[in-house]
C-alpha cells in the first residue's frame, strides 16, 4: 500500500495536535482523540460539537475517520513515536 503524502494533503498542524492531544473531559477523559471512537464522535455531532480548538479536532477527526482516512492518523502516530525516540 502507497504511504499517503498527508503533508500536501492536509493541515498537518491539526492532525499533530489530534495525535497529541488528549480528551480533556467526559466519558473518553484522557484518551488521544484520534483514537476516539467514532460512535462517540457521531455523538457529538448529532448533540452538537463543543466550542473552540477542542470542537474543531473533533469534528475533523470526525471527518477523517467517516472517510476511510485513519491511515492518515495511524502514520503520523508511527512518525511521532519514531521522532521521539
Amino acid at each position: 500500500m502507497e504511504e499517503f503524502d498527508w503533508k500536501n494533503e492536509v493541515d498537518k498542524d491539526i492532525l499533530i495536535e489530534i495525535c497529541k492531544m488528549r480528551m480533556p473531559f467526559g466519558k473518553y477523559q484522557g484518551v488521544i482523540i484520534g483514537d476516539l471512537p467514532e460512535a462517540y464522535l457521531l455523538w457529538f455531532r448529532a448533540k452538537g460539537f463543543p466550542k473552540g480548538r477542542i470542537g474543531q479536532l473533533l469534528e475533523n477527526t470526525l471527518e477523517i475517520k467517516t472517510n476511510g482516512m485513519d491511515i492518515l492518523l495511524k502514520d503520523l502516530k508511527k512518525r511521532l513515536a519514531s521522532n521521539q525516540k
